[in-house]
């Protein structure tokens, strides 16, 4: 699979990477198996890069990629996990915190290191925290050898400058904002990151299955008329003998700027659907239709809401 640099870290991540979160039970139940296989598939088609985090199924999903990978050689794939988010309304951002949490994510994951780690959804918590307390933490995790490279998560675009215009960073990751539907990441911040050297990660290629034939979750937040074009456009790809899913995760994995795109599932069908696509061309016509339909919703995202004393 096709490869990008990572900022300036060194790293060259796949252009699609795996998404852990589906083996923490988030979406639905799922069995020990499919979440073995799952692993192993993603890690057969090219998707060595792999995001985890101890919120994902409440530490489940750490827990089961350590199983999985236990027998894997550890310089065949790069493993990204998070902390600072431990429940719907747990978070913890404090210097003792990290390192606990760093450690515990080590032991669940059966490595003596991880590639990545990152903060994960600072927008809930006082961001200035991140700034004095939690970077530093991270910082003296990646001086004794534990982490390789620090960043931090979230959703609205401005906590990307407000962190990195305070702090040292590695790279940082969005989700839900470079999609089909929505290219705020890439119209208003990839840009500005590239020029500073900070990696960037892409989560969410199908906007929580907005962009998929799937049924929506009933907590998917956006308006009725995203939804609505979304359908629409659907409809259209299935008109031409094709996927939505299929336009959308070419289109996310596409930008030249963008290191990796992040997708997760617990099918290992879905991940090898998902490998074919990626080395297919992209139908530029189709795209174009698509993009119609959405243009007057495009960057309609749901509420950004950020801690009030932010």
């Amino acid at each position: 699979m096709q490869t990008r640099p990572l900022g300036r870290t060194g790293l060259q991540l796949p252009i699609l990477g795996f998404g852990a979160s589906s083996l923490g039970q988030e979406f639905r139940r799922i069995t020990i198996e499919e979440a073995l296989r799952s692993v192993r598939v993603a890690l057969d088609h090219g998707l060595r890069f792999i995001d985890t985090s101890p919120f994902y199924g409440r530490g489940m999903s750490e827990v089961l990629l350590g199983v999985a990978l236990r027998d894997v050689a550890r310089d065949s794939y790069l493993l990204c996990s998070k902390l600072g988010r431990y429940d719907l309304e747990h978070f913890d951002f404090s210097a003792r915190r990290v390192a606990e949490s760093v450690d515990v994510s080590l032991k669940r994951l059966g490595t003596d290191h991880l590639d990545i780690m990152l903060c994960h959804d600072i927008e809930f918590v006082p961001m200035q925290q991140i700034v004095d307390e939690t970077l530093p933490a991270l910082r003296r995790a990646q001086a004794a050898g534990k982490i390789r490279f620090i960043g931090f998560s979230g959703y609205p675009q401005k906590i990307f400058r407000f962190i990195c215009e305070q702090a040292e960073v590695d790279c940082v990751l969005s989700y839900n904002q470079y999609t089909l539907q929505n290219t705020r990441f890439a119209d208003e911040t990839v840009p500005w990151l590239k020029s500073r050297g900070i990696g960037t990660l892409n989560a969410g290629p199908f906007s929580a299955r907005l962009l998929t034939n799937a049924p929506l979750p009933a907590w998917l937040k956006e308006p009725e008329s995203v939804k609505a074009a979304a359908r629409q456009a659907a409809a259209l790809c299935e008109s031409r003998g094709s996927d939505i899913a299929k336009i959308a995760l070419q289109f996310s994995a596409a930008h030249p700027d963008i290191t990796t795109t992040i997708a997760g599932s617990a099918n290992p069908e879905n991940i090898r659907r998902w490998a074919q696509w990626i080395d297919e061309p992209i139908d530029q016509d189709l795209l174009r239709e698509v993009q119609e339909i959405l243009a007057p919703v495009k960057n309609i995202g749901h509420t950004e809401g950020l801690a009030e004393n932010n």
